[in-house]
């Protein structure tokens, strides 16, 4: 199939077609449907400047009488048009209006999720020997030169200011396959998906969901979903993007519906190209947007020593979060079994001016304010720190490791809420960061943060604090625990001020602060967790309460930053 279109998204298949010149551009059956949307857009929104165009042509033939309006705009002048076709005369006597609906269709297919794909080793015409990179910008440079040309024909003259936007497509995809189950294998319809080998991101990358938020957890169950998803299983509309979620090998297999989210992925977990999972056995498997008549759900094959989730294909999981959850719950409860600890919070590798290296651990859910304390540390450290290391910013694992307790990342990248970071934050990050509903509450970006062999290393934990949000009236922004069972009890109870970052919202309370397997797991979780305290306590960390003061009116952004100022004070101690 040459490319796949809907309101949102277009999909180009440039193994199948790829656009060489710009008559070729407007003539392909892409630009015909792009420019059919548009004109009905157009009706739908009652756009007089598009209509004054639209309406000039008989309805049932408006698309293809503007496409061969713009064609011959490619070639000759308007005054030459005028003379030899008759037929636009009317139109390009309103060449200003005409022109305002050129930028019009512009803007329309610069808003659209724009993703290109190529398949190694095809088999079809177009593509063939030309790299993958310099595909993506040779397109670029034909779209552009296209619409430049057609704009200044009508706008008179040529322009004096050029602006070298990424009007070609978002994001391009290399696909393959990867065949790593056995005929016989329950997995084996997914042998016909497409394996992503690379992946190409033109910022900034901006992606709207119709949910701005995460509801409800993930529940298990006792029998095999995979059946039920296999009969009505359609490879040929899914991608797997192979992930190393902390230590485990994770396939990702997601709908083109989702493929903006399912590209997203590539800033916040390790990718593992298809030239080095081939034939690997994954730990665990999440497929979003199955035929899946039922909630969100996860299984673990025992006979297979694989964890599976599925997650419907439905409005209610288009968001960003239940892509990034559903992968770390799969993780955690595999690390529950292995006698792991998860981690809900954040953790930070920080080396002091006097060349000492502190690890510091956050545990609090979302919205409790681990991030912004970091962040705001960042900010007022000054020399005081030489170098900041960030290990995980939202799910970690604690291991014992020679009778240490060690701390490992599970994700290289986070996914923040730009209305909790300091001014200027998202700018700052604009030229990496992938962008959810930048313009509604609780917008996100994604972002890179550390690298994965530095995640996965393992850092002897020094001070381990819970993230409280919502206490306003304590005078300090940290205070220690007396007594490990005083400790034990705060962190399990998980209380914090919801902050509308998901369903929940006023004092709610979650075990442990993770209901991203510890919340499933917790008969097994609250046996890990009194081992692992008293190793902490034995090992001389420092345990405490972090108040954020997030969650406490005014306080949004001071809360954080006197919290710092407190765990600057002991770092340095």
């Amino acid at each position: 199939m040459e490319y796949v279109f809907n309101h949102k998204q277009v999909v180009l298949n440039f193994s199948e077609k790829f656009c060489k010149t710009e008559v070729e551009l407007l003539n392909s059956d892409c630009f015909f449907d792009v420019l059919n949307a548009f004109v009905d857009s157009s009706y739908k929104s009652n756009n007089q400047v598009n209509l004054t165009i639209i309406n000039l042509f008989d309805k049932q033939n408006v698309v293809k009488n503007l496409i061969n309006l713009f064609k011959h705009l490619l070639s000759f002048s308007i005054k030459e048009i005028i003379e030899h076709e008759n037929t636009y005369k009317e139109v390009l006597e309103k060449k200003d209006i005409l022109y305002e609906m050129v930028q019009n269709l512009y803007n329309y297919w610069r808003k659209l999720e724009r993703i290109s794909l190529t398949f190694s080793k095809s088999n079809y015409e177009g593509l063939d020997a030309q790299s993958f990179i310099e595909a993506q910008s040779k397109f670029n440079e034909l779209v552009l030169k296209t619409y430049r040309c057609i704009s200044e024909k009508l706008f008179g003259m040529n322009f004096s200011i050029y602006r070298q936007l990424p009007a070609g497509v978002n994001a391009s995809l290399m696909l393959s396959k990867n065949k790593w189950m056995g005929q016989n294998s329950p997995y084996s319809f997914l042998d016909k998906c497409n394996a992503i080998e690379q992946i190409l991101i033109r910022p900034p990358f901006i992606v709207y969901t119709s949910k701005n938020k995460r509801t409800g957890i993930y529940q298990e169950v006792k029998k095999n979903p995979i059946k039920d998803i296999a009969k009505d299983f359609e490879p040929a509309e899914y991608f797997c993007y192979q992930a190393m979620v902390g230590s485990s090998l994770t396939y990702v297999y997601f709908h083109r519906d989702y493929l903006a989210m399912g590209i997203s992925i590539c800033n916040l977990f390790e990718f593992v190209p298809v030239s080095i999972a081939k034939n690997k056995k994954p730990d665990c498997i999440y497929i979003i947007g199955a035929n899946y008549n039922k909630d969100s759900v996860f299984y673990y094959d025992k006979e297979n020593d694989i964890y599976l989730g599925i997650a419907p294909h439905n409005e209610t999981i288009d968001y960003f979060g239940y892509v990034k959850k559903m992968m770390l719950t799969l993780y955690n409860v595999k690390m529950i079994k292995q006698g792991n600890l998860p981690i809900h919070g954040a953790c930070v590798r920080l080396t002091l001016d006097s060349g000492q290296a502190k690890t510091v651990v956050i545990v609090g859910d979302s919205g409790a304010g681990k991030s912004e304390s970091l962040e705001a540390l960042s900010n007022i450290a000054g020399d005081k720190i030489t170098s900041s290391s960030t290990i995980f910013d939202d799910m970690g694992t604690l291991k014992l490791e020679n009778g240490n307790v060690k701390a490992y990342g599970t994700e290289i990248g986070a996914f923040v809420r730009t209305d909790d970071m300091s001014s200027g934050y998202a700018y700052r990050e604009m030229d990496r960061a992938i962008f959810f509903n930048p313009d509604r509450p609780n917008s996100r970006l994604i972002i890179p943060v550390n690298t994965y062999p530095n995640i996965m290393k393992g850092y002897n934990v020094d001070i381990f604090l819970y993230a409280n949000n919502y206490e306003k009236d304590f005078e300090n922004g940290i205070k220690l625990f007396d007594n490990i069972i005083d400790a034990k009890e705060v962190f399990i109870e998980g209380a914090r001020f919801a902050k509308g970052t998901t369903q929940e919202s006023g004092l709610v309370k979650s075990f442990f602060a993770n209901p991203f397997g510890p919340v499933q797991k917790e008969k097994e979780t609250r046996k890990l967790i009194d081992t692992y305290f008293d190793k902490l306590t034995d090992s001389n960390v420092k345990i405490g309460t972090l108040y954020t003061r997030l969650a406490v009116e005014g306080m949004e952004h001071d809360g954080p930053l006197l919290a710092a100022k407190d765990l600057l004070k002991l770092i340095e101690k």
